[in-house]
């Protein structure tokens, strides 16, 4: 199958899927895991026999001498079944969720394109003695083929980009592979698209409006931006325009020379002339006072800034990212937002879904969240119990990511401070998480039959009620088929392969 995907046009994700797929069963193995290597972590990119929030975390190899071993050697490298080094994968396993790992063995191999190292290939079995010098040979030949594959995947990508920037940009699943420090973690079919749309207004110098609910991570899609256009070695400076006064507004953003006002002692550059020939992220931009609006609209008519206190204009090169998390058509309809600013900013608008609607992700992001408290913590594992799951999966999530992150880091603080040791593998239950009701429990307490009012807040979305509705019906099928999936299907009368895909977007598997 191997050779077979090399020749075959797959989508990147799908094909390294197969690749992990196709080795746990030659190796006849519990696990296999490829991670890529991004600056001082490794990343899962396709893992098969490990829970799917693995895909979410980071393992920085100074925290894992396993996969350092493996990392720092360009051969096989294996680990006896007695081996005292800590398993990073404790408690990962599907088949033993939460449980350490018993002894097991455990090989790996480093993986390097182009003569620059790209990651390591991990390998577990159960079964101590399932990796003997045959198998060692063998992972040895193997490794060539899975080089083979990354390398078509690198190429794949090159081509695709250089179409994306000839403007004739085709198909192709999002692949999680982009590089970049400031990753946005997601493979969800909204997210994938997104980025892939920014990824081509990135190499313009269009405004770009970043628009989204409070938490849903505008500012990294700001700095994704950034990084992808002609800018990228320019500097990137971020405003909060909610935090600017008005009195003090024009001076940070414009700059004013000596003598401006009471204690301007000295000229003082603005943030714009910071920025000269990079990118200015405008954070909550419609927090604006009307005043700064009008210099504000200057700019972007005409690339001409004025310190205060002075009438001498200066030319300034600057690409503009505003983000906002208001309706700015609003704003403008109640005399709070120019019009004529509102047009020049949303050249081109681009909403980020919240994190409701990105299915599964939520896994991949506490996954994410979770490697990074335990390392905080010092913990040997630290994951998600499967009730705990199920809560993060059926909660509306109004904060967004950033709730979500503060759950995970509130959550494992009060496991260590209920007596977890680091030694454990600690599994946070869903009481730990304090996000309050699923989705589905508060709107069965909330909405009655034929009564779209409520509480407080408005009339809920239909699609909201509607997938609330169809996730609470297949949870109670799969309680009822005691989690068989088959038998859930039939007492659906849907057919097995639509299930798994709506399980799949309501975010149950």
């Amino acid at each position: 199958m191997l050779l077979a995907d090399l020749v075959s046009e797959l989508p990147h994700a799908v094909r390294l899927q197969r690749l992990v797929t196709s080795l746990r069963a030659a190796f006849d193995c519990g696990a296999v895991a490829l991670l890529r290597l991004d600056e001082d972590s490794l990343r899962p990119v396709a893992v098969d026999g490990l829970v799917r929030e693995a895909l979410g975390r980071r393992f920085m190899p100074a925290h894992h001498p396993r996969l350092a071993a493996i990392l720092n050697r360009r051969d096989v490298t294996a680990f006896d079944h007695d081996s005292a080094l800590p398993d990073p994968y404790d408690g990962l396993l599907d088949t033993r969720v939460g449980e350490p790992l018993p002894v097991h063995d455990c090989m790996g191999t480093s993986l390097h394109v182009d003569g620059q190292p790209w990651g390591v290939l991990t390998l577990d079995a159960l079964r101590t003695g399932t990796f003997d010098q045959a198998s060692r040979d063998r992972l040895r030949r193997c490794t060539v083929r899975v080089e083979a594959a990354l390398r078509v995947t690198r190429l794949e990508q090159e081509i695709h980009a250089l179409r994306m920037a000839r403007g004739s940009a085709g198909g192709g699943a999002g692949d999680g592979l982009l590089p970049g420090s400031d990753e946005i973690i997601g493979h969800s079919p909204v997210v994938s698209a997104l980025l892939r749309e920014l990824a081509v207004v990135a190499g313009s110098d269009l405004p770009v409006l970043l628009l989204g609910e409070t938490g849903v991570g505008k500012e990294l899609f700001a700095r994704y931006l950034h990084q992808r256009s002609s800018r990228v070695e320019r500097p990137l400076i971020h405003v909060n325009c909610a935090a600017l006064p008005e009195s003090v507004a024009e001076s940070e953003l414009f700059g004013h020379v000596k003598g401006a006002f009471s204690g301007a002692t000295t000229d003082r550059p603005g943030r714009f002339e910071a920025a000269d020939g990079g990118t200015l992220f405008l954070d909550e931009v419609g927090e604006l006072p009307l005043s700064i609006q009008a210099k504000l609209l200057r700019v972007l008519q005409n690339g001409e800034i004025q310190r205060l206190g002075t009438d001498r204009p200066r030319q300034v090169d600057v690409r503009i990212i505003a983000a906002t998390n208001r309706n700015l058509r609003d704003s403008v309809r109640d005399g709070l937002f120019r019009a004529d600013l509102y047009h020049r900013l949303s050249v081109y608008p681009a909403p980020i879904p919240p994190l409701r609607e990105r299915g599964s992700d939520v896994l991949l992001l506490a996954g994410h969240f979770l490697e990074l408290n335990r390392m905080r913590l010092g913990l040997r594992s630290l994951r998600l119990a499967p009730d705990a799951e199920q809560a993060l999966c059926s909660y509306r999530w109004p904060g967004n990511v950033r709730e979500l992150e503060h759950a995970i880091s509130r959550a494992a603080l009060k496991m260590v401070s209920r007596g977890a040791q680091r030694s454990d593998i600690v599994s946070i239950p869903a009481s730990a998480l304090d996000i309050g009701q699923p989705l589905e429990d508060a709107l069965a307490g909330d909405v009655q039959p034929g009564d779209g009012e409520v509480g407080t807040g408005g009339i809920r979305p239909l699609r909201v009620v509607t997938d609330a509705a169809q996730r609470a019906h297949l949870q109670r099928a799969l309680q009822a088929s005691a989690g068989n999936w088959a038998q859930a299907a039939r007492l659906l009368e849907l057919d097995p392969s639509n299930l798994h895909k709506l399980a799949r977007r309501l975010g149950l598997k």
